[in-house]
């Protein structure tokens, strides 16, 4: 009688696809690998799924023991029906988010099982496989003392293997974001963040510099919105700056990356609302998207130079804090009348987007948690509908969706018109196209001809919209800024 070894009862499973049938008289549609496998049987997987009931339908799985000596079970998930692509009405591509989610279920079934090893069927995508793998995998138990158990993957069958490597550090790059997100507000401090992120840039110390500005550089860059926020918390500010010089043309005009860095906000004197505002521990949203970007594109080795910015502090209520009414003078001379201390982002923001004008870049993308829109997609605005257009094909293939919201000069008026100042930090009529308003003041500190705003509130937590991504914070739209970046090495940024 053959004995499997302990360790490895314990331990090695298999997640393998089946497609839906097309119609009632088809037969069993396996993947390449998953055939593969039921050969190796003599076809006891289709068997089995004949007779244990219905066909699987897309994101659902089924866990069978027995069928094989190297593999004491197998878990088949569904895959919905093959030769799918693009989806106009969902703005995605349809295969590439089922098997993200058919491999994310399978895997998460055998992590509950508490396996500790997974072979992946790559589905015909090993990278899409793969990020559905580790995303689906995450889970923030950092300080719980009862943690999941840790599961590593590799590909089953054959399989491009750059392209699985490419998923994985996909994945790990909005994982990072996650992890920033997602961890305590008293743990992730600008400092810490600005340490976070330069540890996990030192293994690609010789492409890569990295820059903790202090705030004695912050006044004497004259940064005045941003010090307006910082000064009313104990925690000092930081001005993170990455340089990533992934291209041979070290004269190449960079990608220029900026993410909003408020580690909590509280709303200042503009206080919100108790309920909730735990969650504003990952208003830094832009700025772990942006630099977890950065540290994806150097473990790629993305032949692009890329800089990254992120000005980081809190937005805390105190005798020191801004007042409704505060007027202050940005870096660019501008000057801001504070009527809402809670609509501090896009403060910070300004003197950052002034600063990111000084590397003469190729296109300035900032994003941030800005406006607090429901939606399930990263809303973009921009100068260039180029740049949208670029964009437009990256969030197809990664799943984070993006929508287009308009830059009329309707909303430009509702922020001019101050009664102490050159702008105000909140529109005219405060409570109709916030996210319209928001862009809108930024513009005023952009004069490059290539810029695009990401308001990614909508997007900053997952419930169950995502189905490959765990309640929580989700680390979005990382992978879509380095697939931009990646898409773009090879042609024109603004195209």
């Amino acid at each position: 009688m053959f004995l499997l070894p302990i360790s490895h009862l314990l331990s090695t499973r298999q997640v393998l696809g089946v497609y839906e049938k097309q119609s009632n008289n088809d037969g069993i549609h396996l993947t390449e690998a998953a055939a593969a496998f039921d050969r190796s049987i003599s076809g006891k997987l289709s068997e089995m799924l004949s007779i244990s009931g219905p066909p699987l339908k897309k994101g659902k799985s089924r866990i069978f023991y027995g069928l094989h000596q190297d593999f004491p079970s197998a878990v088949v998930v569904g895959l919905g029906k093959s030769g799918t692509g693009v989806c106009g009405k969902e703005n995605w591509n349809n295969c590439k988010e089922n098997i993200r989610a058919a491999v994310s279920a399978g895997c998460r079934q055998l992590q509950d099982l508490e396996v500790a090893h997974v072979e992946v069927d790559p589905c015909g995508d090993g990278q899409s496989a793969a990020e559905g793998a580790v995303l689906g995998l995450f889970e923030y138990d950092e300080l719980k003392t009862k943690k999941k158990v840790r599961v590593t993957t590799q590909p089953y069958g054959s399989v491009d293997s750059a392209a699985w490597q490419k998923g994985v550090m996909y994945g790990d790059g909005q994982n990072l974001a996650r992890q920033l997100m997602e961890a305590p507000a008293n743990h992730i401090t600008p400092t810490v963040f600005a340490n976070t992120i330069e540890q996990k840039l030192s293994p690609f110390a010789h492409k890569v510099a990295v820059h903790k500005r202090p705030q004695s550089w912050i006044e004497s860059e004259q940064m005045g919105a941003f010090l307006s926020v910082s000064k009313g918390s104990e925690e000092p500010p930081i001005f993170l700056e990455l340089h990533y010089k992934g291209s041979l043309d070290s004269a190449q005009p960079p990608l220029v990356l900026v993410g909003k860095g408020i580690t909590f906000d509280s709303g200042g004197i503009s206080l919100k609302p108790s309920s909730g505002m735990d969650a504003m521990r990952a208003d830094m949203g832009g700025a772990a998207t942006v630099c977890s970007a950065i540290v994806t594109a150097a473990a790629l080795k993305l032949p692009i130079n890329i800089i990254g910015l992120a000005p980081l502090c809190e937005n805390m209520p105190s005798g020191k804090a801004n007042k409704p009414g505060d007027v202050v003078r940005a870096k660019n001379g501008k000057t801001i009348q504070i009527d809402n201390t809670d609509a501090e982002g896009r403060l910070i923001l300004a003197d950052a987007l002034c600063y990111a004008h000084s590397f003469k870049p190729r296109a300035i993308i900032n994003a941030a948690t800005l406006t607090g829109t429901n939606t399930q997609a990263a809303l973009m605005l921009s100068n260039k509908h180029r740049l949208i257009n670029g964009f437009s094909l990256s969030f197809i293939i990664t799943g984070d969706r993006v929508w287009r919201m308009p830059l009329f000069q309707h909303y430009t008026k509702q922020i001019t018109e101050s009664a102490l100042a050159d702008l105000n930090n909140i529109g005219k009529y405060s409570r109709s196209g916030g996210a319209c308003t928001a862009a809108a003041f930024l513009r005023e500190f952009v004069t490059a001809d290539h810029w695009a705003h990401l308001d990614i509130a909508g997007v900053m937590t997952n419930k169950d919209e995502v189905p490959y991504l765990r309640k929580g914070m989700s680390g979005r739209p990382t992978r879509t800024l380095v697939e931009f970046a990646a898409v773009r090495t090879s042609r024109d940024l603004r195209v």
